[in-house]
């Protein structure tokens, strides 16, 4: 297995104490993982499990109450490593129009190179391989407003992409975009992932993209209480109910047949597999 890209040990970060009770919550308590070079890794959880504060935490947005988070083996909280982190580590968010700031799509994908101070000649060679990675390279004189949604997160990957990090996180890039928004930028995430060797770490609540990973960790109040692979984390029907998550539907369907006493596999995730788990019935 290749070496841990990022890794965080023994994590805790709280919030400060509110005004009506005077009490710390904790947004992660004691976390500890490791994501290696060229993963394709999902977060779950529901609102308030602490996915999204991991996310931050991975990009230095924000800083351990206690423990250490290492990017590329720099330690987040020593503030030489911050320029050097962001390098390495990109953040995508939920909403596109609030990470467009050109009104040209190829010069809102330079905007984070021009910032680290790249030559022209090398920002240009960027921007046209960023735009090309994400199937966006003949809108780049395009007005970004006048983009599809999905059309709008691809650039967003592409400014990230720019700037040539190790790392991409996801903190779910696909919540307000329609299926067939959806469906473009998951497959642009597992192109570079697969063909560019780029780390990603998605942060999602659709249980059909979660099943493409590599490996799924799955938090609840601020801990991680499962992680694997897809298979096996959604072979856990019942724990995952109980925490107010979903499984696939065709993993659910396994499930139910099983409790009605018909034996299938309850590893299954879509509807091919389930297609051939029925047919070995026979």
């Amino acid at each position: 297995m290749k070496d841990a890209i990022i890794e965080f040990k023994n994590v805790s970060y709280k919030y400060a104490a509110s005004e009506e009770n005077g009490a710390e919550k904790y947004a992660l308590n004691n976390v500890s993982l490791k994501v290696h070079e060229g993963e394709f890794l999902v977060i779950l959880g529901h609102n308030g499990s602490g996915k999204s504060t991991i996310a931050k935490h991975v990009n230095a947005l924000l800083l351990p109450s206690e423990g250490n988070v290492y990017i590329d083996n720099l330690d987040t909280k020593k503030p030489d490593n911050l320029w050097e982190i962001r390098k390495r580590a990109g953040m995508v968010f939920q909403n596109p129009d609030n990470q467009m700031v050109a009104t040209i799509v190829e010069e809102d994908v330079a905007f984070g190179p021009e910032n680290l101070g790249v030559e022209p000649s090398e920002i240009r060679k960027r921007v046209d391989g960023s735009l090309k990675k994400v199937g966006m390279y003949e809108y780049r004189k395009h007005a970004p407003h006048l983009l599809s949604g999905g059309q709008k997160q691809r650039i967003a990957i592409a400014g990230i992409l720019a700037m040539m990090p190790k790392c991409i996180v996801l903190d779910e890039p696909t919540a307000m975009l329609d299926p067939s928004g959806r469906k473009e930028v998951i497959n642009t995430i597992k192109d570079i992932n697969k063909n560019y060797g780029i780390t990603v770490i998605l942060i999602t609540h659709y249980m059909d993209e979660a099943a493409q990973a590599d490996r799924i960790i799955v938090m609840d109040n601020g801990s991680i209480i499962t992680e694997g692979k897809p298979k096996e984390v959604f072979s856990k029907v019942e724990m995952m109910k109980r925490i107010g998550l979903d499984v696939p539907q065709v993993t659910e369907l396994a499930y139910e047949l099983n409790k009605g006493g018909i034996q299938i596999s309850q590893e299954i995730l879509n509807v091919d597999e389930m297609v051939n788990a029925i047919c070995q019935l026979k």
